[in-house]
């Protein structure tokens, strides 16, 4: 059995959820039940859970300051929160895991079978790139964590060349001629990087602004790539992706 905390300050969401786990996740057992972050701190530190569904909108202590609080984070972690751009952002940068509310059951099943999977407790770094985008929203942060089949790689965003889309994967290519094949659709990956200098220029491409050599015209036209790569341009996101090129990099 896996033991499990919830806190959330809303009571109906917290008795909801483990309706839910007791209903259909019978691996996990539930020893706490928090209704705010100031209540289920000291708890925590003491007697710490094997995963903590933790909302993250409360008073007095939201979710992410209350991980601040915690000298230690020895236990899985999944978020639970209704839509919020910004927090979600952060959460998918870390990659951390979420559930939106009302919690739906197969996602809530598929949660619990990834950690059961997993069982590891989230890194140091991943926390850190969580606090560092949600104390500041509107920067660019320099590091980002993407999950793959071996586990979690930490990447500087600069490093990225370009990205592919596979199915449901997303293939990264570095600047080390490193390929990371990552279990996130090309769209997930967009929205997290679009506070930087990266553009959608194709169903299939999302490509680093930075590392443009070359872009040659055509009906869409294409890009050379630092590495000496071409990426199509397809001819619905010509017109957006020349706007963002500076005259001389045309």
């Amino acid at each position: 059995m896996i033991t499990a905390n919830i806190v959330d300050d809303d009571p109906l969401c917290s008795q909801s959820l483990a309706g839910l786990l007791k209903r259909y996740c019978p691996q996990i057992e539930i020893t706490g039940i928090f209704n705010s972050g100031v209540s289920a701190l000291p708890v925590i530190m003491t007697m710490p859970p094997q995963v903590l569904f933790l909302d993250i909108e409360m008073p007095q202590m939201n979710g992410f300051e209350l991980l601040e609080q915690l000298p230690a984070i020895n236990f899985e972690l999944i978020f639970t929160t209704s839509y919020d751009r910004y927090a979600i952002k952060a959460i998918r940068l870390s990659a951390l895991d979420y559930l939106l509310k009302p919690i739906d059951r197969e996602e809530l099943q598929k949660a619990v079978e990834k950690l059961i999977d997993r069982r590891a407790h989230p890194l140091p770094q991943q926390i850190d790139i969580l606090l560092e985008k949600m104390h500041h929203p509107g920067t660019a942060i320099s590091k980002i964590a993407l999950p793959t089949m071996e586990g979690l790689h930490m990447i500087s965003v600069n490093s990225v060349i370009r990205c592919v889309a596979k199915n449901n994967y997303t293939i990264f290519i570095l600047k080390n001629n490193e390929k990371i094949k990552v279990s996130r659709i090309l769209k997930d990956i967009e929205e997290m990087l679009e506070d930087h200098s990266f553009a959608r220029v194709h169903n299939s491409y999302l490509v680093n602004l930075n590392e443009i050599e070359k872009y040659v015209r055509g009906e869409g036209g294409y890009l050379v790539m630092s590495d000496g790569s071409t990426v199509d341009v397809s001819r619905s996101r010509k017109e957006s992706l020349l706007k963002r090129l500076s005259p001389g990099e045309v």
